[in-house]
């Protein structure tokens, strides 16, 4: 059975056509994946900082791209150089660092209304030795990469802070029954399974004025602790204790959002070999796998949807 449209053809047209003028939307410009690399070396035993920054303008860009005029238009390679130049002062945490770089943006050409500042930051671990850590020789932790964005909206500043690729996972402590049924469903009820998943999360300060670094350890370490802690009935259910254990803790965080992939364990059947299989033996599926989101937050925090533009991956 075909629906009726209870809109009229003409109704429809204005809708979609509006006023039939073609007009410059959002925009923004500038240098992605930047990666830089800054080796301090004030003493000799040196420290890494390995990043990969992405910079875009917003603002006052009308005429470059109706008329081609370019006389407000801050080259991507100047931004790109930028970031080079404000790293030989220092970097320091990658939140301070990405707002250093919108201050100057924001307040060096009248134009630039705001803009958005995303950085990665990957970790090196020490190589180890026979005499112990070694001062200047490193191996790559392919542990997780931490997060920010950091934008702009005049002097708004709005930081969204967070980790991805922190994969963990418990060999019990984990149940999953009680799902509904129908002819459709051969999943096994299980009160005791693999729960193994690739933590991505990201949260939003209420202010600039934090210590990143260590807010990141506390935030990254009480996560840890919840997985690992939390007897989990459902990933859903982990994931909230996560975040609320998080918020608890750390009142500058306004909201905490998660996504996070059920990263499959199935018991393999060893019956046709003649032999049994206590939970022991099974094989990782990557995909399909589930895939579960959510928000958790402060009850009667006010929304920030502006921190959370541009930022993929959530619902």
């Amino acid at each position: 059975m075909s629906e009726t449209l209870t809109t009229t053809s003409a109704e429809q047209t204005a809708a979609t056509q509006g006023s039939g003028a073609i007009v410059l939307g959002d925009n923004q410009w500038g240098k992605a994946e930047v990666r830089l690399v800054r080796v301090d070396r004030a003493t000799p035993r040196h420290e890494i900082t390995d990043l990969n920054v992405s910079s875009q303008l917003r603002g006052g860009q009308e005429a470059t791209h109706l008329e081609g005029d370019n006389s407000k238009c801050v080259a991507t390679d100047t931004q790109k150089n930028t970031i080079y130049a404000f790293a030989r002062d220092g970097v320091g945490a990658i939140e301070d660092f990405a707002i250093r770089l919108g201050r100057h943006f924001v307040e060096d050409f009248e134009w630039i209304e705001g803009g958005r500042w995303e950085i990665e930051q990957y970790s090196w671990n020490r190589i180890e030795t026979a005499d112990g850590e070694h001062d200047h020789a490193f191996v790559r932790n392919n542990q997780e990469t931490r997060t920010t964005v950091v934008q702009r909206d005049g002097d708004e500043v709005f930081v969204v802070s967070g980790l991805t690729d922190l994969v963990v996972l418990k060999s019990t402590g984990s149940e999953f029954h009680g799902f509904p049924r129908d002819r459709y469903t051969t999943l096994v009820e299980t009160n005791d399974r693999i729960l193994a998943t690739s933590v991505t999360s990201r949260w939003r300060y209420t202010t600039t004025d934090v210590d990143f670094d260590a807010v990141y350890a506390k935030v990254r370490a009480i996560q840890l602790e919840a997985f690992a802690t939390t007897h989990s009935l459902a990933l859903q259910q982990t994931l909230f204790a996560m975040g609320k254990a998080v918020l608890e803790a750390v009142p500058e965080i306004a909201e905490i959002k998660f996504s996070m992939p059920n990263k499959h364990h199935f018991l393999v059947d060893l019956a046709p070999f003649g032999l049994d299989n206590p939970n022991e033996v099974f094989y990782a599926a990557d995909r399909p796998y589930g895939l579960i989101e959510a928000t958790v937050q402060r009850e009667g925090v006010p929304a920030e949807p502006r921190a959370w533009a541009t930022v993929t991956g959530f619902c």
